[in-house]
């Protein structure tokens, strides 16, 4: 007998962990086309650069204008990004998804029909400013819909849809034009506005932040598998609870540390909005709860970025052919976007067993001797001539050493979550702003690292370019070690009070706890 899920729900049926989860994965679907859509996006300079550079005929760009439209978006997506904060805490998480989709949605349209130069980098930093805009409720609505056993292999499946664009836009980079390409690609962020639309319900948790009780457990009665209330009532009361404490005056429950929400009666209200805001603004912000895993996600964004796959990716093509790979460019492009995908599925299935923290170190460490083995191929086998930016130059004799390498790195690169804790780390007051933060701190190291590849490369040759990317490699390994929390299996109520109280910096591992035993 098949039963509809209105029957279902009359007969107050247990619910299966297959469609509780069914749920949840379905619900995350428009957040995957986004970053679907972000993966496009990021990609989309990689399989354009190589046709307009220098080209004969149609829209050309020069070797200065190149590094540029390379760049560009990198340095338009930490507006985005800081913006989308604030978008996501306004609007909600379901509205916020629909309207971050408005900038690509145009960005693609007006790279199909760019007509000179001015137009071209105009999409290109839409692209990117679009870019920035989807970050945050990405991130948030994944994290805050999903229970804490499932959410780690969730955000990793949302990270696998980035690999799938990536890998998308190199595939349509060797069978169509960058035209066609940018056509094509308008399609996911017009399908995901309609979903939006449609199937997304918001976060429980912030619907409860908004006073709408009765549609945050509705939405969690959707989110556990279409179910009753009554088989969701104990996660719906803890929910409740957590609520009242985020839904009070943040100043008046710091000034009353022992009063229960409700119990103070808010005199906030009535004082100038703006010093208002100032004393929100430092409660919220500026308390070690955000501050500590805000200035961990910066430096980890930094080691990440600069680990060597970032900076060369709008350029990849070229770089390929100046070190001397044993294949062409536009495949080796193709087979990074495949093992990407790969990494990411791989991700997936050991993140529970491995957690978060292990994954990330060794993703990082295996970064640094990737680029440590491209530079130190490039020191002993590069001549002194060979310039990614002058195909001219690049060595005749071609090898499969520098090859394995550079998919090593791609394969690592795609192996760190630190997009996975960017959705965990922050508390519900701060996470919007922080996770906007922490995206445009991405995107402004991106930018740099793009930017400077050109005068690394002119100052220090490419294998002073990859040494100076496996030191970041290096050092990042060392401080993920030292500071990097574990947040596998952990509710995000538990990760938020991990900072809360003792005041914690290092991370809960055996060997730095021996140090703390003796230091006491």
């Amino acid at each position: 007998m098949v039963y509809k899920i209105t029957e279902l729900r009359q007969l107050n049926l247990p619910v299966s962990r297959i469609r509780s989860i069914g749920a949840q994965f379905l619900a995350s679907m428009v957040p995957n086309l986004l970053l679907m859509d972000i993966g496009l996006s990021v990609s989309f300079v990689t399989i354009a650069v190589p046709s307009l550079l220098n080209a004969a005929e149609g829209l050309s760009l020069t070797d200065n204008q190149a590094s540029w439209f390379g760049s560009l978006p990198f340095l338009t997506q930490p507006f985005g990004a800081l913006a989308s904060g604030p978008v996501v805490d306004y609007f909600g998480r379901k509205k916020a998804t629909f309207l971050v989709n408005i900038p690509h949605v145009i960005a693609w349209i007006l790279m199909y029909f760019s007509w000179n130069l001015p137009s071209l980098f105009i999409a290109n930093g839409l692209l990117g400013l679009g870019t920035g805009f989807m970050e945050a409720p990405i991130f948030s609505y994944v994290s805050e819909i999903s229970e804490a056993s499932i959410r780690g292999a969730l955000c990793t499946i949302t990270q696998l849809f980035l690999s799938i664009g990536i890998s998308v836009m190199y595939t349509l980079g060797a069978v169509v034009n960058w035209r066609e390409a940018a056509l094509i690609c308008l399609s996911i962020p017009v399908i995901s506005m309609v979903l939006a639309s449609l199937v997304l319900p918001d976060t429980p948790v912030w619907l409860l932040s908004q006073g709408r009780n009765k549609d945050a457990l509705k939405a969690l009665c959707y989110l556990r598998g279409w179910t009753t209330p009554e088989n969701v009532s104990k996660e719906f009361n803890e929910l409740v609870q957590y609520a009242k404490t985020i839904d009070c005056c943040v100043i008046c429950h710091v000034e009353n540390k022992d009063s229960k929400p409700g119990e103070i009666e808010c005199k906030h209200n009535k004082i100038n909005f703006i010093k208002r805001s100032l004393m929100k603004f430092n409660i919220v912000m500026l308390c070690k709860e955000t501050l500590i895993p805000l200035s961990f996600t910066l430096l980890y964004f930094t080691f990440f970025v600069m680990s060597g796959l970032y900076p060369i990716k709008p350029y990849m093509v070229n770089v390929c052919g100046a070190m001397g790979m044993a294949t062409e460019g536009k495949t080796i492009v193709v087979m990074v976007g495949v093992l990407t995908l790969v990494g990411s599925v791989v991700i997936i299935g050991c993140i529970k067993l491995l957690g978060k923290r292990k994954i990330g170190i060794f993703a990082m460490l295996g970064s640094a001797v990737c680029c440590t083995g491209l530079s130190v191929y490039a020191y002993l086998y590069l001549g002194e001539n060979v310039f990614s930016y002058d195909p001219k130059t690049y060595p005749e004799e071609k090898s499969i050493v520098p090859l394995i390498f550079f998919y090593g790195l791609a394969i690592f690169t795609v192996m760190n979550v630190v997009w996975i804790l960017l959705g965990e780390i922050f508390p519900f007051r701060s996470r919007a702003t922080s996770q906007g933060i922490g995206a445009a701190w991405n995107y402004i190291v991106t930018f740099l690292g793009a930017k400077t590849l050109i005068n690394l490369e002119t100052n220090f040759k490419l294998s002073g370019a990859f040494a100076t990317y496996a030191a970041f490699s290096y050092i990042g390994t060392i401080y993920l070690y030292l500071f990097m929390p574990e947040t596998e299996g952990r509710t995000l109520q538990e990760v938020e009070t991990y900072y809360q109280g003792k005041f914690r910096i290092f991370a809960d591992d055996w060997f730095i706890n021996l140090f703390k035993k003796k230091n006491k």
